[in-house]
């Protein structure tokens, strides 16, 4: 049997995505984070994080359903989602993440805002990729970051999103391999 590597991201599908797309979101973890990176689909459904009123699901409900059903092996998981998710503050999130916890969660419902029809699927997947790599990095303990650029800048729009960059600022960097490096010493 091969041995695992050290640390592995899960990406966790819930819904139909092409192929093409949860890859294109694998490469970009594997070039930011350096983890070798999974996909397992392993939540049936969201249905208990449905909130009626809202019409949306609670992603903090998510969350905590992945941390707790998640393979051992894991270090993160990343749930990728069609449905529109909500905190009770906000009125909609792109995603969320347990901040320097296992588990969090993107969704592409808001992604396609105002996309023109040039260049429409490259940019779906540039805010896709950038959202998954933002909410991974609070799990890894970063928080928002207020360099414009930093792909750790909060976003309150679609245009945050398509302005701030597919990078970490330098500091943002340097913080992030400080947690890889804690994470190798346990």
């Amino acid at each position: 049997m091969k041995p695992r590597p050290a640390h592995t991201v899960l990406i966790a599908p819930m819904g139909n995505f092409e192929a093409d797309l949860i890859d294109h979101i694998r490469r970009e973890i594997s070039r930011i984070f350096g983890f070798a990176v999974e996909t397992q689909s392993f939540l049936s459904g969201l249905t208990f994080a449905f909130d009626p009123e809202r019409n949306q699901y609670h992603s903090t409900a998510i969350l905590e359903r992945l941390d707790n059903e998640a393979p051992g092996h894991v270090a993160k998981i990343l749930a990728v989602t069609e449905v529109d998710l909500f905190i009770p503050i906000l009125t909609y999130v792109y995603g969320e993440a347990q901040l320097g916890g296992r588990a969090c969660i993107i969704s592409t419902h808001r992604l396609r805002e105002g996309l023109s029809p040039i260049n429409t699927e490259s940019k779906f997947l540039e805010r896709l990729t950038k959202e998954a790599v933002h909410e991974l990095g609070h799990t890894f303990k970063l928080r928002h970051c207020t360099d414009h650029a930093c792909i750790m800048h909060y976003c309150r729009s679609i245009t945050d999103v398509d302005h701030k960059s597919d990078q970490l600022c330098r500091y943002c960097r340097i913080l992030l391999d400080d947690e890889i490096k804690r994470m190798d010493k346990r």
